[in-house]
């Protein structure tokens, strides 16, 4: 069989729920990763908009650079490692996690802000099997 044949075979095929990243039909799967919002892919509205988005980030950044020129290339490479090893530390995926010590370590925990007051745990929308969720996460499905 030639090449040509094969790929010919390939466009007319149907594609399969596990290797169609949006599903099958190629339609977003809500079930797994919630509905999709059009806000997200518009451009933003205001030049602040983009700063206002990435102040967290750009703080951060700022901070490790301030702590690499007082304290040495270690320091960073340290807080960073923390940083990373308290991502790490999740509950099941049905269950809301609160990230304590990352919020700890950032800082966080000593400030209340907008999301603290409005976004309660308890009246998320994200709830499913929890056997589907575990069986996703660890790629089983």
């Amino acid at each position: 069989m030639d090449s040509r044949g094969f790929s010919s075979q390939m466009k007319d095929s149907v594609p399969v729920a596990g290797f169609c990243p949006q599903g099958s039909y190629g339609l977003q799967d809500a079930l797994r990763s919630g509905f999709s919002s059009i806000k997200n892919e518009l451009l933003p509205s205001h030049s602040l908009e983009l700063s206002e988005k990435n102040h967290q980030l750009n703080k951060e950044k700022m901070n490790l650079s301030t702590v690499r020129n007082i304290q040495g290339l270690h320091a960073p490479l340290k807080l960073q490692m923390e940083y990373r090893a308290a991502q790490q530390i999740q509950r099941l995926p049905f269950l809301p996690s609160s990230n304590v010590a990352l919020e700890s370590l950032r800082g966080g925990d000593e400030m209340i802000g907008f999301e603290d007051v409005l976004n309660d745990p308890t009246e998320s929308e994200m709830m499913g099997e929890p056997h589907l969720m575990v069986e996703y996460k660890l790629g089983l499905l």
